[in-house]
């Protein structure tokens, strides 16, 4: 990656804050989904050399729509309606756009005893302690990957791991244009319908969501 884009993207997320669990970014603006993907893979990949701390990257996208590796095609149901991304997380469709804090989560699993399925996990309780937090209740769905709140789906979750450190992460709707989730089957889940923070009358101010996020993230990953 050259020099001059990785200071642009850094500049994107702002000023750094070191925290216990590594360093903290924050964007100010949408950060187009190509930059940040090379950025993250980057940092994981510096990550794994051990020339880099864990870092969490919390950022919004432009309008998109992003394909997992498991998505289906017939899943896309307004082809042209948004630009398209395949991505290297799992899961299905999902959409991304102003108005959703997505945390793109970079820890090193080696010195976290390489539990996939525990990081995952520790990412759900990460968004129920914050929607707790927020005044709502979050709660899983067995055999799902996300959270739910009143039968929908509030935050969809996504990673992938690379010689032991995590990349992608998490979106939580905080006042997104839900409408948008309609050009998809968000997640493959066709009957489920998809809510945000501001729509369920909760809290949306994004800069109040991001600290209760840096607040229970050292709960739960401190």
């Amino acid at each position: 990656m050259r020099v001059e884009a990785l200071m642009a993207i850094t500049a994107l997320a702002g000023k750094p804050r070191p925290t216990p669990q590594g360093e903290w970014l924050a964007s100010t603006a949408p950060v187009p989904y190509p930059e940040a993907v090379t950025f993250m893979n980057g940092r994981a990949a510096a990550i794994a050399r051990g020339e880099a701390e864990d870092c969490v990257w919390l950022l919004e996208h432009p309008s998109i729509y992003t394909a997992g590796t498991s998505a289906d095609p017939a899943e896309l149901l307004a082809p042209g309606r948004l630009p398209v991304f395949k991505t290297g997380r799992g899961g299905r469709f999902t959409y991304h756009g102003p108005g959703q804090r997505v945390a793109y989560v970079m820890l090193d699993l080696t010195r976290r005893g390489r539990d996939v399925r525990g990081f995952v996990r520790s990412l759900e309780d990460w968004l129920i302690a914050t929607l707790a937090r927020l005044g709502l209740e979050g709660e899983r769905r067995p055999g799902q990957i996300g959270i739910f709140v009143q039968g929908a789906k509030i935050a969809s979750i996504g990673v992938r791991v690379r010689n032991w450190v995590t990349l992608h992460g998490m979106s939580l709707n905080v006042d997104p244009q839900l409408e948008h989730f309609a050009g998809i089957v968000p997640c493959g889940l066709s009957d489920t319908p998809v809510t945000s923070l501001a729509a369920l009358g909760a809290e949306a101010d994004m800069d109040r969501v991001d600290q209760t996020l840096r607040t229970t993230f050292s709960e739960v990953f401190g």
